[in-house]
Formats: structure tokens, C-alpha cells, sequence
């Protein structure tokens, strides 16, 4: 029957693009299906009063996934459809669920649009919930209009998963969301068709998961001193940052979750990254100290102490995590734990001792054997890190790896793999989403290196030398939001989107179907749905980027490009802001003096995918930079910090290695310059482990200041820019010194802060030069 219908239809090879009824869009569909078969002729019109039918099955579920879409379609799409009857002949939409349908695993499910309408066959109420999405997408084609009719070309399409791992992991410790955010981005996972939501609830910086018993856990361990942006959202350095979540709202987000085939997989961080839960018991440490809720990033050297009273407390933890999670799966972490107190400690030396255990290694080993066998006999799969892997340790043999290690090929996901164990690919190189998207000059903040759009969507999934039976051990991939830098919702839902889109396609379609100029074309479709979904992701992907030059006559050339290398980029000259039937960016403009160039980004099909940047082209021009335009001297990529805001505009975000104040302005054109300003801020140092390797250079006089030398750092002074006493997190300041004339061999500036980071780390906001 399957190949009659298809005979019916003039169809196309499933990785080309036809053309369909005029006036009708390619289907646009994301992830991409296993087969997707668009005809050249036929389309099936969706409108207001259609009707959509549940057929063969009276299950609870699938109706519940049939009036999911029905909302979202009512909400969204701004099309109003009625629930059918069995008895009803046609429906613009039919599910059709069959336990013995012909379709590929309880997720798979197949769709035939065509004269009897839209019909998806599953043989679960999880298969007709993917097919239901596929049917979303089919009803928001690029360039849809909320309440115009849909216009769905005949075709068809069988799906499948890749992986049965589909992952994102929110960090909730480092800065909380609310219920109703997680619950919007599982909407939004669960559109995509991502199926594992890891929660990350405590880390160093807060303990967010109520365990009876032990109170203090969410009352002292989940509160820390406000420094940096934390003061925006307290409103007060004296305020504590704060937040838990409640057993109620904990086991609604499951439920939510469950209802949209998202398993939240609980993270509980062990050893390491325990200093919340140390700071509210601190018999939990080794020391006997209480220390604070760390108020740093990076990694504290606070373990819990793997005696059997931690243990217990551990059991507790777990039990009830067991009681509020239903998923298979607990995560139990054992990243990044610096052993460095448990080496000092004579008690710890002795438990290792006793144990005829050679290395600190091999007793955080044992600590976690004893956590992943409480699972196991509880019917749990333990999740943890690969870091004991790199070390050249073993994880328990039924634990599933997360493996974060993505450097050297993915050597440790494949000693992993060789191991025996189950493996979840999220290489921090391509799939760590705190990572910032783009180098662009408004790029928020986040730490380096970049991680963009197109290196998302080329994670190497299967790691080299892995053979067959090992390569299927690679049970899915995962993508990291970890929140340290991230203090808003706005910020995450600006590093999830659209990268999202690419850890998508990783973890549904076949490999051999993976074609970064396909999914591009397909994207702009993908990006009109996430805002119709209210969500507003980044679009430094798209943005127009400017370069600069002078030429003669004080005028300039420009060359503008984006980082995807894609679609339409429009311009105005008056400031004004572009549109489509603006001018279209093919080849280097030559502007004068004075003018105002806008330009933004746009698909084929009419979809605005960046804001219009603006570049002012004048005598200021080449005599100013950002300091984002310019290098670090250490030739690192920088982070990128935020500051105070001030009055009622946004913060500021500075370009910082951190530990190194220290810039470089590579063809530097600024003969004839006399006069410099700074504006800078000094940030407060709050980066753990970085302090190591903080450069501290000597000050001229009692105070911080700006110093700027030509060619190199230890090259002739030029100016010296006094910083005054600034307090740390004070807000910006502008500075101004008088500034050495150039000589004709002067081709580069030095630009760097004197004093101690530590003691505040300063951050250059731009620098300018004046005749």
C-alpha cells in the first residue's frame, strides 16, 4: 500500500529541493527527517474550522498529543481546528496509532500528505508526538503569516532517531531559572526533538534541591554573597543571591517534561564542586571549616569527605532525588575534583591506606563506586563525567560517560568506549552553548573560545578509531548551558538559539544526511518558529560584520560579510534601517567622509534574521577601537565580562583575558594623534583557579593606570593614563592623558593595566585617538 501511494505521486529524491505548487514553500523541516519525499504538484490547505482526527487507538496519551498541537497551532499559528470523531470521512489531519504500524521504533512515525489530507502513522502516542512536530513544522514554512491559511505540498516522510540520547544540560546552581523558563525551554527541546533535559541542581555556588533532613542544604547552601552581575539581579551587594526550588515544583517540571517526551536527568555533583553543600554541613569537608557559598567561577579545591558518615548523607541525597525523578538515569558527576585537601588531610592518607589504595585518584574512584552501586540496586543507571577516564582512572562499568574532553580526536570518549561504557558526546570545542557564539563587538558575555553555529553542527559524534560495536555505544549527544556568566533567562535563551537547531540535527537524522548548506536553507524557517514560541535567540551568526579600510580622498572602502557565509545582506546609506527592498551587499563599497552605513540580514523568503549594525564612517573611524577589536597580547581568545550598568541602559561587556589586562592594536594608523581617552572599568575578581596564572605588572605610581607603548610591551612609553582609586564593580570611568606623536616606524600599540587583577581586574571598553 505504502509503494501504491507513493506511485501516485510525482516525487522528488529525498535530498533535493522541488518545486512545489507555485506560491508554496519547500518544506523546511528541522531536524532533518530520515526521508522526506516533497511532491511537484498537490498541496494540502489547512484553515480555520479544519478538523483533526485520533484514529486507531483510544489512548489517553496520543489524544494528548493531538490537543498539544492543536493549542500550539491555535496559539502560535494563530488557526483555529476542531478535535474530529472517528466517524468524520476526511481530516486535514489524521493520527493514526497502531501498536503493529509500520514505522521504525516506538519513536519513528511516518507522514503522507496528500488527497486524503495529512495522515502520521505511529505505533506509540511517543512516535505520533515527533510526527506531530514534523507537523508543526510543515504548517510554518518560511515566510508564514499567523493566521493565513497553510498551504502543505504532497509528499512524504518516514523518521526515525539517530540517537535515543538527545540532550541539553541547564545549570541551574551557578544562576536560577524559574519553573515556568525551564518549562518554556522544554517546549522549546521538545520541539527540536530532544528527548533528555540533564538538570544540573548543585555546584559550589548553590545547593538548589530541598533532601529531608538536612534543611540547611537550601536555606544556607543556596544563598552566596552577591558580587558582579549577581548585584543587578539582588539590587544590593549586601542582598544575597538566593534560590531552591520546591518538591512541588520539581516533580511539575517532570510532568511537564514527561508530557512532551523529555526525561529530566537530575545532576547531584559529586565529590567535587561541593562547597554549597560543605558550607551549610561542614562536617561533610575535611577541614572541620565552614567556608562560604563560593561567590568565584572555576574549580574549588573543597571535596566532601569520602568517609561512611558522607556516605549516609549521600544515600539520603539519593533517595530522594529517586523519589522526585522517575528517570533511569541519575547523574553523580566527579568532574574537576582538586585534590588538594584531601592530600593535606592525615585522615583521608589513612582511609586510602586502609583501602590498599595507591592514589587520590583511585579513592575518588572507590567514593563513586559506592554511589553508583546504591543506584544500581535501586534500580538507577549512574551518569558521570569523563574526567577520571582522562586521568587514566576507571569509572564504574555500568556507569554512562558524559564525555566533555573533545580535544585530541576524542581520545577519552574512545578509552571510554574501549571500557565497555555507554557514551554521551558533548565536546566542550563544539557543544558547550555558554561558550560565546560570535566575536562580534555586541557579543554577550561568556567565556571563550567560540563556539558557532557552524562548529556546533560539525561535532564529530562517532570518535576516530572507534570500531562498529564500540561506535554503538555512542548512545547520543548533549549540549552544555553552564550558567556561571548567565544571569537572566534572556541570556540563556541567547546562547541556546539557534545553535540548538544544529545539536539537533547531531542527534536525530543520519549522518549521511548532514549537509551545512542544506541546513541553512532550512534555518531561517526554524528561526520564525522560535520566535513565534516568544523566544529570542542570538543572531550574531547572520550579523553583518564591517571592514574597514581608509582610502584616498578621506574616504573608505567596506567589505561586509557574515560568520555563516549565507544569504542576503541589505544596507542603507542615511542611517536609516534596512529592509528587504533595500540595496543587496555583492561587492566592496566605496563611502565618503560623514556617512551612515546600516546593514542586516535577510532568507530568500523574507525573514529578518539579524538587527541592522551600524558603522559611522568619519575622521574617528580609524582613530578608535573597541577594546573587542582588539587582541590579547597572549594571543588567547579573550572572555567576555560584564559590567555595571549604568542609568537605564545596558551593562557593558568588555573583551578580557583574564589574569592579563593587556591588549594589542595591530596596524595601528595614528600618525599625527596627540591626545588619548580611555574608558575602562574594573571588575571584580571573582575567577578561582585563573588567580595561577594572574601577569601582575608593577605600578608607575600609587595608583592603577593604563599604560600604551609602541610596537611591543617593553617598547618606548607613549602615554600613561592614571586610573585613580576605582573601586571594583564601580562602573566605567573615562581617563585622559596627553599621548607621545608617532614616528613613521611605529606600527602597533601595547595597551595594559598596571597593578594586581586579582585585586580587581581592569577591562578596556575603547580607546581613542585625537589630533
Amino acid at each position: 500500500m505504502i509503494r501504491a501511494a507513493l506511485a501516485c505521486l510525482a516525487v522528488v529524491a529525498a535530498t533535493t529541493v522541488a518545486a512545489a505548487t507555485p506560491g508554496v514553500p519547500a518544506w523546511a523541516l528541522l531536524p532533518k527527517p530520515v526521508v522526506a519525499r516533497q511532491a511537484s504538484t498537490g498541496a494540502v490547505d489547512v484553515d480555520n474550522g479544519a478538523t483533526l482526527t485520533v484514529r486507531g487507538t483510544a489512548s489517553p496519551a496520543v489524544r494528548a498529543v493531538a490537543e498539544q498541537l492543536l493549542q500550539r497551532i491555535a496559539e502560535r499559528r494563530g488557526l483555529t481546528l476542531r478535535m474530529g470523531t472517528a466517524a468524520d470521512a476526511r481530516s486535514a489531519i489524521t493520527f493514526d496509532v497502531r501498536a503493529d504500524a509500520a514505522v521504525e521504533g516506538d519513536a519513528g512515525y511516518r507522514i503522507t500528505v496528500d488527497g486524503q489530507g495529512i495522515v502520521v502513522t505511529a505505533r506509540s502516542a511517543q512516535g505520533a508526538f515527533y510526527g506531530g512536530v514534523t507537523v508543526w513544522q510543515l504548517l510554518t514554512p518560511a515566510g508564514w503569516a499567523r493566521g493565513s491559511a497553510a498551504h502543505v505540498p504532497y509528499g512524504t516522510i518516514e523518521d526515525h532517531p539517530r540517537f535515543a540520547w538527545r540532550a541539553l544540560l541547564l545549570d541551574s546552581s551557578r544562576h536560577v531559572q524559574t519553573a515556568a523558563e525551564i518549562r518554556q525551554l522544554i517546549d522549546a527541546m521538545s520541539l527540536d526533538k530532544l528527548n533528555v533535559l540533564v538538570w544540573h541542581l548543585t555546584d559550589d555556588q548553590g545547593w538548589r534541591l530541598p533532601i529531608p533532613g538536612y534543611p540547611e542544604l537550601t536555606t544556607l547552601g543556596a544563598c552566596r554573597r552577591a558580587v558582579g552581575v549577581d548585584v543587578e539581579r539582588t539590587g544590593s551587594p549586601d542582598a544575597p543571591y538566593c534560590g531552591s526550588y520546591t518538591a512541588d515544583e520539581v516533580r511539575d517540571i517532570v510532568r511537564y517534561a514527561a508530557e512532551r517526551y523529555v526525561t529530566v536527568v537530575p545532576e547531584i555533583d559529586l565529590p567535587g564542586h561541593s562547597q554549597a553543600a560543605i558550607a551549610a554541613y561542614p562536617w561533610l569537608g575535611v577541614t572541620g571549616k565552614r567556608p562560604e557559598v563560593w561567590t568565584d567561577w572555576g574549580v574549588s579545591p573543597w571535596l566532601l569527605n569520602p568517609n561512611a558518615r558522607t556516605l549516609r548523607f549521600v544515600d539520603a541525597v539519593m533517595d530522594e532525588v529517586m523519589r522526585l525523578f522517575p528517570s533511569r538515569y541519575v547523574s553523580i558527576g566527579g568532574d574537576e575534583a582538586d585534590k588538594q585537601q584531601w592530600n593535606a588531610s592525615a585522615v583521608v592518607q589513612a582511609q586510602k591506606a586502609s583501602l590498599k589504595l595507591a592514589t587520590m585518584d583511585e579513592l575518588q574512584g572507590w567514593f563513586m563506586q559506592r554511589v553508583a552501586t546504591y543506584l544500581t540496586e535501586h534500580g538507577r543507571t549512574p551518569v558521570g563525567w569523563d574526567d577520571q577516564i582522562a586521568a587514566g582512572a576507571t569509572l564504574p562499568r555500568n556507569q554512562v560517560v558524559m564525555s566533555w574532553h573533545g580535544d585530541h580526536d576524542e581520545r577519552v570518549a574512545l578509552a571510554a568506549l574501549k571500557q565497555g561504557h555507554d557514551v554521551v558526546m558533548t565536546p566542550q570545542e563544539s557543544l558547550y552553548f555558554d561558550h560565546v557564539p560570535s566575536s562580534l563587538p555586541d557579543e554577550w558575555p561568556g567565556p571563550p573560545p567560540e563556539v558557532t553555529l557552524e562548529q556546533a553542527y560539525a561535532t564529530q559524534v562517532i570518535p576516530p578509531g572507534a570500531d562498529a560495536a564500540q561506535a554503538h555505544h555512542v548512545i547520543g549527544v548533549q549540549a552544555g548551558l553552564w550558567t556561571e556568566q548567565m544571569a537572566t533567562f534572556a541570556h540563556d535563551q541567547h546562547a541556546v538559539f539557534p545553535r540548538i537547531a544544529a545539536l539537533a540535527e547531531l542527534g536525530w537524522s543520519p549522518s549521511d544526511t548532514h549537509d551545512w548548506a542544506d541546513f541553512l536553507r532550512r534555518l531561517p524557517a526554524e528561526v520564525a518558529r522560535y520566535r513565534a514560541l516568544a523566544l529570542d535567540g542570538a543572531d550574531t551568526a547572520f550579523a553583518p560584520v564591517f571592514d574597514v579600510t581608509p582610502i584616498g580622498d578621506g574616504g573608505f572602502r567596506v567589505r561586509l560579510a557574515n560568520q555563516v557565509r549565507a544569504f542576503a545582506i541589505r544596507y542603507t546609506l542615511d542611517g536609516s534601517t534596512p529592509g528587504e527592498a533595500s540595496p543587496r551587499y555583492d561587492q566592496p563599497l566605496s563611502l565618503p567622509d560623514g556617512t551612515t552605513l546600516r546593514a542586516a540580514t535577510f532568507s530568500p523568503e523574507g525573514v529578518t534574521l539579524s538587527a541592522a549594525r551600524t558603522q559611522v564612517l568619519d575622521a574617528t573611524t580609524t582613530l578608535s577601537r573597541d577594546g573587542a577589536a582588539l587582541s590579547t597580547c597572549s594571543g588567547q581568545p579573550p572572555s567576555r565580562l560584564q559590567g555595571r550598568r549604568s542609568g537605564t541602559g545596558d551593562s557593558p561587556v568588555y573583551a578580557v583575558d583574564i589574569g592579563n589586562a593587556c591588549w594589542r592594536w595591530n596596524d595601528a594608523a595614528l600618525q599625527g594623534a596627540t591626545h588619548v581617552t580611555i574608558t575602562a572599568e574594573r571588575l571584580a575578581w571573582r575567577f578561582g583557579d585563573e588567580a595561577r596564572g594572574a601577569v601582575v605588572r608593577p605600578d608607575q605610581g600609587r595608583v592603577d593606570a593604563i599604560e600604551i607603548h609602541a610596537n611591543a610591551c617593553d617598547g618606548p612609553r607613549l602615554a600613561t593614563v592614571a586610573l585613580a582609586d576605582a573601586p571594583a564593580a564601580g562602573g566605567a570611568i573615562r581617563r585622559d592623558a596627553a599621548f607621545a606623536p608617532l614616528g613613521a616606524d611605529v606600527h602597533a600599540l601595547c595597551v595594559f593595566a598596571t597593578g594586581d587583577p586579582r585585586q580587581g581586574q581592569w577591562a578596556l571598553g575603547r580607546i581613542a585617538f585625537s589630533k
